[in-house]
């Protein structure tokens, strides 16, 4: 795909998904009435822009362990406590800032991906800050009992003590699932300081009842008996969508045992509880030039998912807010967590959304 094609796919976008109901069924751990909901996963399918006969290209078998990692840690000081930040890169280069989704952190959702060989190549003009959310990095300590934990905009907010602390100006986001929420807040509040959002899975609209029951139950189990059963089982479908087991089994066995034996439950659950107390994004595809100021996000956007995701009508809605001239949404054909299953494809569409906006050739 040229350039030329990457700016043309670019400026691609729905105009009437703006009312997609994000309301939807939830998996569970086995209790009979919810168990029925498994078979009302979202499954249609969108034609905008999607990668059809692809081979899927998975990691070859690795851990989700620190000493994979190529990053440096330091700690960062905020207003709302300390958070650790990982740096991969020379730091002279421009910023690429990510922010990883529930039960991960910048280890288990960015390291694989980043380290991709089409990845190590864009990488060489680029620096990496990978922010990890309050108590979510690898070996955390479990949070003081009366730790308030931040909600999504004070997650945002945190954004502007990394920024200070490193001394960058601007960066690129690039975030999963609740990460990507949190960026969208904070480039609504500085669109100075964004340049361009790559988001996968990204969720403009609070929480419907359906997830916020799932997800409430989830947290006080965290916190009462730890990583049970259905707490595990919402983590694999959250991330992986349907079909998991059948798309490659290795990859779920590594996830189950990470979320298993690395994520501190306690904190976790601060994290989920957080998440469900997100307010609306509050923003609008506004077609009158004149009133576009601050209607939506000002910079570049590329809005992924994968087909098989259960947040695909959410990039759909996501879509249907954002202006047309400026973003673009892509379906990725036969997976769920698109980094781990398609990071050929997803660094493709990066490189080009890139080269469009000026960086690199």
């Amino acid at each position: 795909m040229s350039a030329k094609h990457s700016k043309q796919f670019c400026r691609k976008s729905r105009t009437d998904s703006a009312n997609t109901n994000t309301n939807r069924k939830m998996p569970s751990s086995g209790i009979a009435e919810e168990a029925a909901l498994l078979g009302t996963m979202p499954c249609d399918s969108m034609d905008d822009i999607e990668l059809k006969n692809i081979q899927l290209q998975f990691p070859s078998v690795r851990s989700l362990s620190r000493d994979d990692s190529s990053s440096q840690e330091e700690v960062v000081e905020t207003d709302r406590g300390n958070i650790v930040v990982a740096v991969q890169g020379a730091r002279n280069k421009p910023a690429i800032l990510t922010y990883h989704d529930l039960g991960l952190n910048y280890i288990s959702s960015f390291q694989a991906f980043f380290n991709y060989i089409d990845m190590r190549a864009l990488l060489e003009n680029f620096c990496v800050y990978h922010v990890n959310a309050p108590g979510q990095e690898e070996g955390a300590q479990t949070l003081p009992e009366d730790y308030i934990y931040p909600t999504m905009d004070e997650l945002a907010n945190q954004l502007s003590f990394v920024l200070t602390h490193f001394g960058l100006k601007q960066f690129i986001g690039f975030g999963v699932g609740a990460g990507a929420n949190v960026l969208c807040r904070y480039a609504l509040n500085n669109p100075e300081r964004v340049s361009a959002l790559c988001l996968v899975n990204c969720i403009s609209t609070q929480a419907g009842w359906i997830e916020w029951g799932y997800q409430k139950l989830n947290a006080r189990h965290l916190r009462s008996k730890g990583m049970t059963q259905g707490v595990l089982d919402y983590l694999m479908w959250h991330h992986f969508g349907r079909q998991t087991e059948e798309r490659n089994h290795d990859l779920v066995q590594v996830y189950k045992s990470y979320f298993e034996r690395n994520v501190n439950p306690t904190n976790l659950s601060m994290f989920i509880d957080s998440y469900i107390r997100r307010t609306d994004l509050n923003i609008h595809r506004e077609m009158d030039p004149n009133k576009k100021k601050n209607a939506t996000l000002s910079m570049p956007v590329i809005n992924i998912t994968g087909s098989l995701s259960p947040h695909m009508d959410d990039t759909v809605t996501f879509n249907g807010r954002l202006d047309p001239t400026n973003s673009s949404w892509m379906k990725i054909s036969d997976c769920g967590m698109v980094l781990e299953e398609q990071p050929g494809k997803v660094s493709e569409a990066f490189r080009l959304f890139l080269q469009g906006e000026g960086y690199g050739k």
